[in-house]
């Protein structure tokens, strides 16, 4: 880091030299952002709050109303969050942190919907657009290495949405808006003698910012739960289903940029996407005695995507002009046993098991402009199916020698196989033997006073290949991978040094051997070898009465090479492509009367290089500052209006064309939308 950056150090660690008056939030380290439902303590699964120690909760009410056109934009108000905003359609971007890019090499989130995994085989994140703004409940960000209930993609840590789950309500939400937006939200609950369901539908069409961006999507989910027995068991279901057709507005070089921002070059004209996906997934909760709790869930998902898209414009080769259609189903269970022994001990024990049936296939077109996608393929790179088969494990224990002291210590295994089939070529290959990889983990959390906390944790997590083929599955000649194994610590201080305010500082490190860049689109993996990702997070919070809400957020991370290279060329030193070095968030709410509501919201990042060798220059900082005002019409009714980038900045999001295949070696852009305005009238029935 840098000499100016690690002076931050000390003054953040002032925040909490005022004298401490309020009482701490039973010893826990997380914080809390708007109101979260409180569910009946002692039951089930530990809360997470309770068993680690760097977690951020966002409250539905902080989310509801906001005006998004990707639900993954949601956790941009959440601390230490990068966005990577790619808007190209339905492949829109993705929320990551802990210096973890959203470029999809490494995917190093793992990303759940009520507590069901929601990644696809890449990692990546698509699941969650599913969710629209009106359906949350919350949102739960864990950060760090020390979370055992979950092994794939938990590289960095997870997020989990909680969606609206029993209840009393109808509530509806109608937006229209800058770029022809238009939204329907509807949301229904009904909850009465031990049942409880809720609905959900959602529809939004845009034409986007830019020329050839229109968007059409829309949204159903249903939960159906029965509690009985005074408590002692719930059963329930939920189903999910969404459809996406968009158009991809493709990037733009330099020169596209400044000629003009909104134009879609004439080689993407033929360029969208059309996805599909479900989720079902049976919950059965049980009270096996006073002290001891079963948690069952029992998962379907479904994914199915044919998106077309041309990169770059050069008549040479094939490479740029490509369909990729995938075909995912994932079949899971997981189980939770947890037993609360005593007040000072609870144990707690998980399995999970999950099976991949996948198919993936990829074609390339001879140059065309726009491309021509109804034609022959030029050339069929991949036509593999391909299955992955996770089981996992993990124990913890929950001690509390003294009120004062909590110690968590955990262990996690996982174990992994699979095999692919190339249609193409008749080939079969079986997935690379990682064995049972072991993750110990230790969280420590003290309360120095009614007001101040301190704690650490440590622990280990993993990453391994995926995708349809080589080398994630092992042929003829292919060398093999080991797991990469990440090595997380970190320490930090919450606490409440006056009245109405929450802060906390952390200082963490992360590292990672056998680090691997890994696309499965595009069968591209580069070995990175030893790396080093650290930072320091500092997140403050004061509410001024009943009318006033301040918020502010500041991450300062890096991602290094330590030993690795790519094509004979030493990477040590460098830095991890397109991962910013400080993550800003800033915010104030104001309730001026029953009637009147004002809010801005400031985020910002960093500039990031572009490529791995850090000779292509630095791209994609900004500031964008959001306001919304808020005026209630009666109990049932309220009208906002919302301008997204109120200052109308201008900035992009920024890849180099040469990391993906040699041809025009610059770099290309992906315009982020200028200022936009959206009304929106919210009715309770």
């Amino acid at each position: 880091m840098k000499t100016m950056q690690l002076k931050a150090i000390p003054l953040a660690l002032a925040a909490f030299l005022p004298p401490l008056t309020q009482a701490a939030d039973g010893g826990e380290s997380s914080i809390t952002l708007g109101e979260v439902p409180v569910h009946a303590p002692g039951m089930g699964p530990l809360p997470t709050g309770r068993i680690l120690t760097s977690v951020d909760i966002l409250g539905g009410d902080q989310v509801a109303d906001k005006q998004v056109m990707n639900s993954w934009e949601l956790l941009g108000q959440m601390p230490g969050v990068q966005l990577t905003e790619t808007r190209m359609g339905a492949e829109s971007g993705k929320a990551t942190f802990r210096a973890f890019n959203g470029e999809g090499y490494i995917n190093g989130i793992k990303v759940l919907i009520d507590g069901v995994p929601s990644n696809v085989n890449s990692g990546n994140q698509r699941f969650i657009d599913m969710i629209f703004p009106l359906e949350v409940e919350f949102i739960e960000v864990v950060r760090g290495t020390n979370d055992p209930r979950y092994g794939l993609h938990n590289i960095g840590g997870n997020v989990n949405v909680g969606t609206r789950q029993g209840g009393n309500y109808s509530e509806a939400r109608v937006t229209y808006g800058s770029f022809n937006t238009r939204e329907v939200q509807l949301a229904f609950g009904q909850e009465s003698a031990g049942w409880a369901q809720n609905y959900f539908v959602a529809r939004q069409t845009s034409d986007g910012q830019r020329d050839h961006a229109r968007s059409e999507k829309y949204t159903l989910g249903g939960k159906w739960f029965y509690t009985a027995d005074q408590g002692r068991w719930t059963a329930g279901l939920i189903a999910r289903m969404y459809h996406h057709e968009a158009q991809e507005p493709g990037f733009l070089s330099a020169g596209e940029l400044a000629a003009r921002r909104s134009q879609s070059p004439a080689k993407n004209a033929n360029d969208g996407d059309d996805r599909d996906m479900q989720q079902l997934s049976a919950h059965l909760d049980l009270q096996l005695a006073d002290s001891l709790s079963l948690s069952n869930k029992l998962y379907l998902n479904s994914y199915l995507d044919d998106r077309r898209v041309t990169f770059t414009s050069y008549p040479s080769g094939n490479a740029p002009r490509q369909r990729r259609q995938w075909d995912e189903v994932q079949t899971g269970l997981m189980s939770t046993l947890t037993w609360r022994a005593h007040s000072y001990l609870t144990l707690e024990g998980g399995a999970n098991l999950e099976h991949q049936d996948n198919e993936y296939r990829r074609y390339r077109y001879s140059y065309s402009l726009p491309t021509n996608f109804s034609a022959t393929p030029a050339r069929v790179q991949n036509n593999e199916h391909y299955t992955l088969d996770n089981l996992g494990g993990y124990v913890q224990a929950l001690l509390q020698p003294t009120p004062e002291l909590r110690i968590t210590p955990a262990f996690r295994v996982d174990k992994f196989s699979g095999e692919t089939v190339s249609r193409i070529t008749g080939t079969q290959a079986e997935l690379q033997d990682y064995g049972w990889i072991r993750q110990p983990k230790l969280s420590v959390l003290y309360t120095l006073s009614p007001a101040l906390n301190v704690y650490a944790n440590w622990g280990k997590t993993f990453q391994v290949l995926t995708g349809s083929q080589a080398p994630a599955y092992l042929t003829a000649g292919q060398v093999a991978y080991r797991p990469s194994i990440n090595t997380g610590k970190e320490v930090g201080l919450k606490g409440q040094p006056w009245a109405g305010a929450e802060a906390r500082v952390a200082l963490w490190q992360q590292d990672a051997t056998d680090e691997v860049a890994n696309m499965p689109s595009t069968g591209t993996t580069v070995g990175l070898g030893q790396t080093r990702r650290k930072g320091l997070d500092f997140q403050f919070t004061q509410r001024l009465g009943t009318q006033w809400t301040l918020w502010f957020s500041h991450a300062i991370q890096e991602a290094r090479v330590v030993s690795g290279t790519v094509d004979g060329v030493s990477l040590a030193g460098k830095e991890v492509f397109s991962t910013p070095r400080h993550i800003t968030n800033l915010g104030a709410e104001y309730q001026a009367n029953a009637h009147w509501r004002f809010s801005l919201q400031g985020r910002a990042q960093g500039d990031y290089y572009i490529d791995n060798l850090n000779a292509q220059g630095k791209y994609g900082a900004y500031a964008v500052l959001d306001g919304s005002v808020r005026y209630t019409l009666s109990p049932q009714a309220s009208v906002d209006l919302q301008v997204r980038n109120l200052l109308d900045e201008k900035y992009e999001y920024v890849w180099y064309d040469n990391f993906f295949w040699g041809g025009n070696n610059q770099p290309m852009f992906s315009p982020a939308p200028g200022r936009g305005a959206f009304v929106s009238l919210n009715v309770k029935m």
